[in-house]
């Protein structure tokens, strides 16, 4: 934003951490939205289509927030700190009511078979605690952050992927736990919430397979289970976000302005 761009109008009445209209011109204004941004390797990338968790997150919070969908398929850690800064920075943190960070599918691949992606484990962790604290920095504060650990690997399925491109299996199940292990302490130790995914396919020996389309990346099923978790977590963070603008029935079609920006018609008023 320059310094002769008008400041965002936040319309309808906001949560406290929010501003609610910071301009005296309604016209010259613009409405600005929060927003969550799901910041992930391929299994956020591919959240948007049909049936995807970050879809149904969109859909739910629609005319509350966007939900931006920072996917980036194949990505470890160890890309995703240099880039982080270049999606969230000082001048956008504001209106950024939630991040989830959603990496470890690929860090947790075996070196010998594809040093590609891997990141060894103590990095994962630092490579997690680095994004917090550069968020923090922004005063994204830990509660709008969310951790999420990678799901299982069902080593059969995903071997025949593998194999199909000519390589050998490349993850591991045990492997994968002990990174989704380190992402829970990162967030432990940081203040954020975690959702172990990694664990909770895992509960009390249920058929985790279902929830993998081809033992790596989520079924419907998969994206199901993962938006059901997630979703109770988002909601309790955004629940003072109002929705936005008025309900249809409620503008005056006379006179619009006044009615759809009440607000910021208020402002104007004490301004005067």
């Amino acid at each position: 934003m320059t310094s002769s761009s008008p400041p965002p109008v936040w319309c309808y009445r906001r949560a406290a951490c929010f501003p609610v209209c910071t301009t005296s011109t309604v016209k010259s204004a613009m409405i600005s939205w929060p927003r969550v941004v799901l910041f992930g390797d391929s299994i956020t990338q591919f959240a948007f289509e049909a049936n995807g968790w970050g879809a149904t997150l969109a859909n739910k919070l629609v005319r509350k927030c966007d939900v931006l969908n920072r996917g980036l398929s194949g990505y470890n850690t160890r890309w995703a700190k240099h880039i982080l800064p270049k999606l969230i920075a000082k001048s956008n943190s504001e209106t950024t009511a939630a991040v989830t960070i959603f990496f470890g599918a690929n860090d947790s691949s075996l070196k010998e078979e594809n040093p590609q992606q891997h990141v060894p484990l103590d990095e994962y962790a630092d490579n997690l605690r680095t994004m917090i604290r550069y968020l923090q920095s922004l005063d994204i504060t830990p509660d709008r952050l969310i951790l999420i650990a990678p799901p299982p690997i069902y080593e059969p399925s995903w071997e025949k992927q593998c194999f199909t491109k000519g390589y050998k299996l490349n993850r591991l199940n045990s492997i994968a736990g002990e990174y989704a292990k380190a992402c829970v302490r990162v967030g432990q130790d940081c203040g954020t919430e975690v959702l172990d995914l990694w664990t909770l396919m895992q509960e009390g020996g249920q058929d985790y397979t279902v929830y993998l389309s081809d033992g790596l990346h989520l079924s419907d099923k998969g994206n199901e289970f993962l938006e059901s978790k997630l979703w109770p977590i988002l909601e309790q963070k955004l629940s003072a976000l109002p929705f936005l603008l008025p309900y249809w029935m409620d503008v005056d079609n006379k006179n619009p302005e006044p009615s759809l920006f009440p607000n910021c018609t208020e402002k104007k008023e004490e301004e005067s």
